[in-house]
């Protein structure tokens, strides 16, 4: 008996682009096994806030030092995205996945052997920064964008919430390995479990729907045939429109990733969307991961509020994460985008304004009600502008959610060390909690101004 394919599908059946004999399409295996590879490289972006303070006690190092170091990896791990997808698209989604998973894996490990500053700056800054740049957001937009043809929202819902729930859950294991045996052995927990899903991703993870002989979930065979790069023919042979089939992705003889992803940014700086939902995601980076992620548990500390408590209310907000990105991704696909983020950066904002008053030794009933809250809308603002970029750029929404994405981990980072400075010139984190509710109303106002007719009146053409 022959055996079957890793879609479960035996060999020749595998070329059947209905689907027709098979009960799980191809795609559903390649989202889980995405989803594991997020989370399992979340586990770092969870370590800056646990691992401060212990780092200052032993090292004495101050916090502006190490808010400068989860800085630089916060800016590489915006930078690299819109690399990252290019490179997705030339040498295969698996390669670069199981490459970055390595980079985060090997950083991580090598942290247990820093005595000093600059140390730290290298395996938190580059080398993890550098993998968990490939491993961003852009990846959850790079699988649904070439798998799914529908419940495109959806899966970008899932697999986002996947990489902050990740990110979040961690954190009560961090901070109790941190306390016992020390900080050095959360350090190997991140990397053992980044290396953990390499072998998944390696015999399950598919760079296409064409690797496995199908079609995009949801796909229909295609009425346009393909004249050449960058253009198609309607089927009386006139030409057509310049269109990207489900799943398209950018030719592998093109221009090399690098250029390819400056090409990209070029054409999306002349139009005015992408300013609008750069600065928006700048925004949504400076209150997730800038500031919440890096500071919430230092500043809880600063009032009494033990660590392993503190990380327990964010493992809370990584709960309710996964509920609040999969709804947004239901709702980005039946509602306009632009007014689903007007929505969450204005609750989000209201959320820091109080914060301040919420913070204390104890637990309270209302820092319960903030941290659900801000878990149902710490990334729900990722699948609508997933769906702009897409509806606005075609075939380059992939790159161009890359470069958004960079502008939210610049955000994230100028905060992060912002809010480092804030902390050590006053003694308290106030003033930056307050800033970053009103930088929230400034990214609800940009985002409720996005034209709604984008996609109609500014064409960008596709590579």
């Amino acid at each position: 008996m022959t055996a079957p394919d890793v879609t479960g599908t035996p060999p020749e059946t595998a070329g059947v682009p209905t689907g027709k004999r098979r009960r799980l399409h191809p795609a559903w295996i390649v989202a889980a096994v995405a989803f594991l590879a997020l989370v399992g490289a979340a586990g770092f972006r969870a370590a800056p806030g646990v691992l401060m303070v212990p780092l200052q006690e032993e090292f004495g190092w101050s916090t502006t030092v190490l808010s400068l170091a989860a800085s630089i990896n916060l800016v590489l791990f915006g930078l690299t995205a819109p690399f990252a997808a290019a490179l997705m698209e030339r040498f295969g989604i698996r390669k670069v996945t199981s490459l970055a998973l390595c980079l985060i894996g090997l950083g991580s490990a090598l942290t247990v052997f820093v005595n000093q500053s600059w140390q730290i700056l290298l395996t938190w800054g580059l080398l993890i920064g550098l993998g968990t740049g490939s491993m961003a957001l852009v990846f959850a937009a790079t699988i649904a964008n070439t798998w799914f043809a529908k419940s495109r929202g959806l899966v970008i819902g899932i697999l986002t919430a996947g990489s902050a729930a990740g990110q979040l859950v961690f954190l009560p294991f961090i901070a109790a390995l941190a306390q016992n045996p020390g900080w050095r052995g959360a350090s190997l927990l991140i990397a053992a479990g980044a290396l953990a899903v390499v072998p998944l991703v390696l015999r399950w993870l598919r760079n296409s729907p064409a690797d496995v002989g199908v079609l995009p979930y949801g796909a229909e065979e295609p009425a346009a045939q393909v004249v050449d790069a960058g253009s198609t023919a309607t089927p009386d042979g006139k030409p057509g429109a310049v269109v990207a089939s489900p799943g398209t992705v950018a030719p592998k003889d093109s221009a090399n990733a690098a250029v390819r992803a400056l090409q990209v940014l070029k054409r999306a700086t002349k139009v005015r969307t992408f300013w609008a939902l750069a600065a928006g995601f700048a925004i949504c980076g400076a209150t997730t991961n800038g500031l919440i992620g890096t500071h919430f548990i230092p500043s809880a500390h600063d009032h009494g509020m033990p660590e392993t408590t503190a990380a327990g209310l964010l493992a809370v907000v990584g709960i309710f994460d996964i509920v609040g990105t999969i709804a947004s991704g239901w709702l980005t696909d039946r509602f306009n985008p632009k007014v689903l983020l007007a929505v969450y950066y204005q609750f989000r904002g209201i959320g820091l304004l109080v914060l301040p008053l919420l913070l204390g030794s104890s637990v309270e009933p209302s820092m319960i009600i903030f941290v659900v809250v801000y878990g149902l809308d710490w990334v729900a603002t990722v699948p609508p502008t997933a769906a702009i970029c897409r509806s606005v750029f075609g075939a380059d929404g992939s790159v161009v959610f890359g470069w958004v994405f960079a502008a939210h981990q610049l955000g994230a980072a100028a905060a992060a060390l912002a809010a480092g400075f804030i902390r050590d010139a006053t003694g308290h984190y106030n003033y930056a909690w307050l800033g970053a509710a009103a930088m929230c109303t400034v990214a609800a106002v940009i985002s409720a101004t996005i034209r709604k007719d984008a996609a109609r009146k500014e064409p960008v053409a596709v590579a």
